[in-house]
């Protein structure tokens, strides 16, 4: 009797310990949680409202704002610059990053794997210099190249070549290659990490085995960093999809529609046409793409990131 009564006290002060300790803990994460709630669970509830709304900028609906269902999909879907924008996109994220930064990226990693220090911190230090650069200040080096008379144009003529119009002729080109230019850097540095832990005792028996260059990258080195290319062509996938700065600033979406990916498009529905709703309606499919592309990338590989 006098044991199970002791055994029952030590419970209850256990459990009481416990629940001061969880209190404590509840208090140290509250303003934890406070942030989160304030910065960003909120903004994406009112983004989810605002997008079934018709708030706007000025006139009627910006002092009286009211809930209009899908109405904005619906006129989003009928509307030719909107599906000219998403076709736009997708050309743009498969072009400069899944084709572009991912491919040329992993080509840099395995050309410096294994090389001497100085030529790995040589070639890494150019390629960085342009993922450091400000989107902005991209911009305007790529301008300053690709315009009339740009340093482009400079080089033909002195190979007797007529000057070409790369950004009006060729718009979607030249911002394809100001991205690869500028986002290659990091799938280079994700690789050279992923390369860095493939065990060179496999490669080296692989060697003997005689396994050529290309059947021991197909075969041992790629799988055995298949999570780390799905983990980049998440990452450059959601990075190139909000893209909005080096765009905007090197055509302006244009010239007409040419280069007007989704961030612009939506830039222009909420601050130029003044239309909130429609724009915040527009980030939810720029959002649902990104996840599309997101999770299929990991069912096709997959991979249990």
């Amino acid at each position: 009797m006098e044991l199970a009564v002791r055994n029952s006290t030590r419970k209850n002060m256990r459990l009481k310990r416990n629940g001061h300790e969880s209190l404590r803990a509840a208090l140290f994460l509250l303003p934890t949680w406070l942030l989160l709630l304030i910065f960003f669970f909120l903004p994406i509830a009112l983004t989810f409202y605002y997008a079934f709304t018709n708030i706007s900028l000025t006139g009627a609906a910006s002092a009286h704002t009211e809930f209009v269902g899908f109405q904005n999909f619906t006129s989003m879907f009928s509307d030719p610059s909107f599906r000219m924008s998403v076709i736009n996109t997708i050309v743009f994220l498969l072009a400069s990053a899944i084709v572009g930064q991912q491919v040329l990226g992993l080509i840099l990693a395995l050309l410096m794997n294994e090389k001497k220090q100085w030529f790995r911190s040589v070639i890494g230090s150019l390629v960085i210099a342009g993922w450091v650069t400000p989107e902005i200040v991209v911009a305007f080096i790529w301008f300053a190249f690709l315009s009339d008379q740009g340093t482009a144009n400079v080089m033909l003529g002195w190979l007797g070549i007529k000057p070409i119009h790369w950004l009006t002729s060729f718009p979607m080109v030249s911002v394809i290659i100001a991205n690869i230019w500028h986002g290659t850097a990091f799938s280079m540095l994700v690789y050279q990490a992923a390369l860095g832990d493939v065990p060179k005792e496999i490669q080296e028996a692989a060697m003997i085995d005689g396994a050529h260059g290309w059947q021991r990258l197909w075969r041992i080195t790629l799988p055995m960093i298949r999570s780390s290319i799905v983990t980049n062509m998440v990452l450059i996938t959601l990075q190139t999809l909000g893209l909005f700065t080096l765009i905007y600033a090197l055509t302006g979406g244009g010239p007409g529609t040419a280069t007007e990916t989704l961030p612009i498009y939506m830039y222009q529905a909420a601050f130029s046409s003044y239309q909130l709703g429609y724009g915040t309606a527009i980030s939810l499919i720029l959002l649902l793409i990104g996840i599309i592309f997101s999770v299929g990338y990991i069912k096709i590989s997959k991979v249990d990131l």
